[in-house]
């Protein structure tokens, strides 16, 4: 006779990590919460006070079953993504930059009335590709000398694509693989001469936008994918221009930055309370790429480090699954994916917070967001999917 505990164990929805699927279940409440407190602006002036959230959470509904889809798929499948993944995603970018742009940037494709970021996809199927290039092209002391030379191939043409309409995605995801090659074991000297070359281009660029005039950015600003120059010099600035005495500052030159300093100086350990934040009023994409500020405003720093804490728990996780993984290329996977959606955590909260300069990234699986929330939903489904054949190290018998 089978016993009860199996047929559930057998038919269960929701399998794999049970951590990962509690961290889902957090991030899923809060955001709902977040997101409509900070659209109520929105609701407001439209007068229909249920579709932010009947909305977003509709949105998030149909991720959670694109999760609990994809987990259920061996993990062995996930081998096709870069065959149909890069070409896919060079055509779909290529095509989203003859299309209408928003805020001086053409980063979106409709497809039957829903809009998305191809650079969304691309990032992921990119990730996946580096994992099958390090875990086939790889020897007894690492991985070889030509899967770097494949790597960086992928990443030129992905990235390349991406630059001129999101130079923070494409900065981000190449960060993602090169801390993937390191961990895949690229020889030290390749990743040490790749390292110095990102350092001078970087500094470089650095000092260029900062020093540039404007008159010399605006025409360079003509040339083919480089559109976004100004933008890009203007965001460097505002870190070293801050003015001295508090007369002298200006709440309108950049009323995102200072709005959410505002929501962030005036909260305190415990928080105003979910649904009772003031600046969600004035701050511009409270409820995308500022809704940490709100978090931190309507939940205090409880909240906010609770968030964080989650996260990091993510990328831990993922990083005991791939530990068990038997096979190579599932633990790259695991590992790059769950890097992409933690530095994107990161990098979203250090903008909040007032430490980076504004990037245009949301917050992972809590920012408002329909086909970005299904995509972020599916990159767990797959971790989870690996963690669901990764075999638990054995116990030491207790005697």
């Amino acid at each position: 006779m089978i016993a009860p505990a199996k047929v559930f164990k057998k038919w269960s929805l929701f399998e794999g990590d049970k951590v990962i699927w509690m961290i889902l279940f957090f991030l899923g409440i809060i955001s709902i919460i977040e997101v409509y407190s900070a659209s109520s602006y929105m609701s407001y002036k439209s007068g229909d006070y249920w579709r932010p959230i009947l909305q977003h959470a509709s949105y998030f509904v149909v991720g959670v079953i694109a999760t609990i889809l994809i987990h259920k798929i061996p993990c062995r499948y996930f081998k096709l993504i870069p065959v149909f993944g890069i070409p896919l995603s060079v055509v779909l970018l290529i095509i989203a930059m003859f299309t209408a742009k928003v805020n001086n940037a053409s980063r979106w494709l409709e497809v039957g009335g829903i809009g998305f970021q191809p650079s969304e996809i691309a990032k992921g199927v990119l990730v996946a590709t580096t994992a099958m290039i390090l875990s086939s092209m790889r020897d007894e002391a690492g991985a070889q000398r030509r899967a770097f030379k494949w790597i960086m191939g992928m990443v030129v043409l992905i990235c390349g694509l991406i630059v001129p309409e999101n130079f923070s995605t494409a900065a981000m995801t190449f960060l993602v693989v090169m801390v993937m090659m390191f961990i895949g074991g690229i020889p030290w000297k390749q990743l040490g001469t790749l390292t110095g070359i990102i350092v001078i281009v970087g500094a470089s660029l650095f000092a260029f936008l900062r020093l540039a005039p404007d008159s010399t950015l605006d025409s360079l600003s003509e040339m083919p994918g480089l559109h976004r120059l100004p933008t890009w010099a203007s965001r460097v600035k505002e870190r070293g221009d801050l003015p001295v005495n508090a007369a002298d500052y200006d709440i309108t030159k950049n009323p995102q930055v200072t709005h959410a300093k505002i929501a962030i100086a005036t909260c305190n350990v415990i928080g105003r309370g979910p649904g009772n934040s003031v600046e969600r009023d004035f701050l511009p994409q409270s409820f995308s790429d500022f809704i940490y500020a709100i978090v931190i405003e309507e939940l205090g720093l409880a909240g906010g480090i609770f968030v964080m804490f989650l996260y990091i728990v993510l990328l831990f996780r993922s990083a005991r699954i791939a530990g068990r993984c038997e096979r190579n290329f599932p633990a790259f996977l695991v590992m790059g994916l769950s890097l992409m959606l933690v530095m994107q955590a990161l990098i979203n909260m250090a903008v909040a917070v007032g430490i980076f300069p504004v990037t245009g990234q949301p917050l992972p699986l809590i920012s408002k967001g329909g086909t970005s929330t299904m995509i972020n939903c599916a990159y767990l489904g797959i971790i989870l999917s690996v963690s669901r054949s990764a075999k638990k190290k054995p116990q030491p018998d207790s005697e």
